[in-house]
């Protein structure tokens, strides 16, 4: 709620008739003290808030419950204000204790009021904090598929390209690179969902939580499966445009080659016929500055034509 004080936490977090969501955006190392004293949190929970790089879990306290998972956004390349790193993840750490939510993160890509509309959405505010942290992951996980879904219509270009006689591809291993490593990053906060949203639905089943809320963790644990899975999926496929991409490199080498083989031992024959025999018959232009310069000229247009051919069969 806006404006609440964090010194009143720990007088409603007992309070069935209140529900509590504190959501914090960059706070100090003060505010962070005061939130631990107020409301009991254990030191390493709130050690893990600031730690770099934090990997994505639940853990179980006595008096509370810790969480870290990461919000994702993938930008396509025809985005506008596209970053140089297409894909930004936002850490947001979560503290549930009581009937109170506490929620931390950075300023960049989380939206705050997409969780409020969300819960909203779904009618069940009197089942308390439960469909609060329902909403937030809610909307954490429709971002995860997203982004998986914009990888996957990335790579589906990809395979387009592999196959374009047209040239043009130069690009396309440095983009496949490029797409492997994004899809890596996002595996690793995408995966350890299913952990995080399995670990929460077996312990509200194990408890009194609200049995109304039951079907809708079970569709949120469905949905984390269905990110896991395509996200194994498109690091088969980026796998395989990479190696599919480099054996038709081989192959079109291997074409070149033959080509090139062919015609110098078409053009073998005559050279070495005539050098054998010593041939130099006269010609228009012979023992003349005349000769020497047509021969010049002919030698250079060749080149630019044979230059010119090559390249645009993309042999060179």
């Amino acid at each position: 709620m806006d404006g609440f004080e964090l010194s009143k936490l720990s007088d409603c977090v007992s309070d069935p008739d209140r529900l509590i969501w504190a959501d914090l955006t960059n706070p100090s190392h003060q505010t962070l003290q005061a939130l631990a004293d107020e409301l009991e949190l254990d030191p390493w929970a709130v050690e893990d808030v600031v730690a770099e790089a934090e990997r994505v879990k639940a853990t179980v306290y006595r008096h509370h419950t810790f969480m870290t998972v990461y919000a994702v956004s993938y930008a396509t390349p025809e985005a506008p204000n596209r970053e140089a790193d297409p894909l930004v993840l936002a850490r947001i750490s979560i503290f549930v204790r009581g009937n109170a939510l506490i929620t931390i993160h950075d300023d960049s890509i989380f939206d705050a009021q997409a969780v409020v509309e969300r819960w909203q959405e779904i009618g069940m505010q009197q089942y308390g904090v439960g469909a609060l942290l329902h909403g937030l992951l809610d909307v954490v996980v429709d971002g995860h598929f997203d982004a998986v879904q914009t990888l996957d219509d990335q790579i589906e270009g990809l395979e387009g390209l592999l196959f374009d006689q047209r040239g043009g591809r130069a690009g396309l291993q440095r983009a496949t690179y490029a797409l492997r490593k994004d899809l890596v990053r996002l595996r690793r906060v995408v995966l350890p969902m299913r952990e995080v949203v399995g670990s929460i639905e077996r312990r509200r089943m194990s408890g009194e939580s609200p049995k109304e809320l039951d079907p809708m963790w079970s569709d949120l644990y469905d949905h984390t499966l269905r990110v896991a899975e395509w996200t194994e999926s498109l690091r088969d496929m980026v796998t395989t445009v990479f190696e599919t991409n480099l054996s038709l490199q081989d192959a079109r080498l291997n074409t070149v080659m033959k080509k090139l083989t062919g015609w110098a031992g078409i053009i073998a024959v005559p050279t070495a016929i005539t050098g054998f025999f010593g041939q130099n018959v006269p010609y228009p232009g012979f023992n003349h500055w005349s000769g020497f310069l047509v021969s010049t000229v002919l030698i250079i247009v060749m080149m630019i034509g044979l230059y010119a051919v090559f390249k645009r069969r993309d042999w060179i």
